[in-house]
């Protein structure tokens, strides 16, 4: 959803940041500590595309910073995993309710093409704000299903990058991985593709990061989806198919 369908990928970023540089400047206040930003290689690499709770732990462990990990009903302001992932989720809807969702025209119409050709349209993210976005950017009647933050603690699925959730979405479609593509600007959501057996990978590289994202798994790597049609995707399956057989 996040830099795939919808423009809250630097929503999120601006979240994150701020939380993390607000817990940062507290925390080097009380221990003396030297306050280091939470900087945009920070969150590639240790915070997007994970489920919220996973990315705040992992950030921290990148800076040998233990935190108990706490309960989701903890307050914004806990000094634990969940309470700092609900600080940041509490400080991105309320950018979402004053600035709105924007969207990525050329993926709208792509999935236009795909249902026109009655092919089946998932959402696969570890967001759990997918409700809000969809229902703020009026798209939610685009897709079959979504398989989300929620519906992955329901489910009790891995997140990326585990290819739980895109398995997951492709079963509801009722399809199997190696009839289905996955569409990610994530380095784990394509790894999460790579490993998961899906007819295809295609990677977005919206921070310009296209030898990343080809280098962990994307069969094709595009800077938009404007980029490419349906006959190209159709192309590009036949091919990979050729290649393995």
């Amino acid at each position: 959803m996040d830099g795939v369908v919808t423009r809250t990928a630097a929503v999120h970023a601006r979240a994150w940041k701020q939380m993390f540089d607000d817990y940062l400047r507290l925390r080097a206040a009380r221990t003396g500590e030297a306050f280091r930003e939470f900087t945009p290689g920070d969150y590639l690499a240790h915070v997007d595309g994970r489920p919220r709770y996973q990315g705040v732990a992992t950030f921290l462990k990148s800076r040998g910073i233990d935190l108990p990990p706490g309960t989701p009903d903890d307050s914004p302001g806990a000094e634990t995993v969940c309470g700092l992932g609900n600080c940041k989720n509490e400080l991105f809807n309320a950018i979402v309710a004053r600035e709105g969702a924007g969207l990525y025209d050329s993926t709208v119409s792509l999935i236009g093409d795909l249902r026109a050709a009655a092919i089946k349209v998932g959402l696969a993210t570890s967001s759990r704000n997918s409700t809000l976005i969809l229902q703020k950017s009026g798209v939610s009647h685009l897709f079959a299903t979504v398989v989300d933050g929620i519906v992955s603690e329901q489910l009790g699925l891995q997140g990326k990058p585990a290819p739980d959730i895109f398995q997951a979405a492709s079963a509801r479609l009722g399809v199997r991985p190696e009839q289905a593509i996955v569409i990610e600007d994530a380095v784990t959501g394509v790894q999460a593709g790579a490993d998961g057996g899906f007819a295809l990978v295609i990677g977005l590289a919206r921070e310009n990061n296209h030898a990343e994202l080809r280098h962990h798994g994307a069969d094709l790597v595009l800077g938009d989806l404007a980029e490419t049609n349906l006959e190209k995707i159709n192309e590009a399956v036949r091919a990979k198919r050729g290649r393995a057989s």
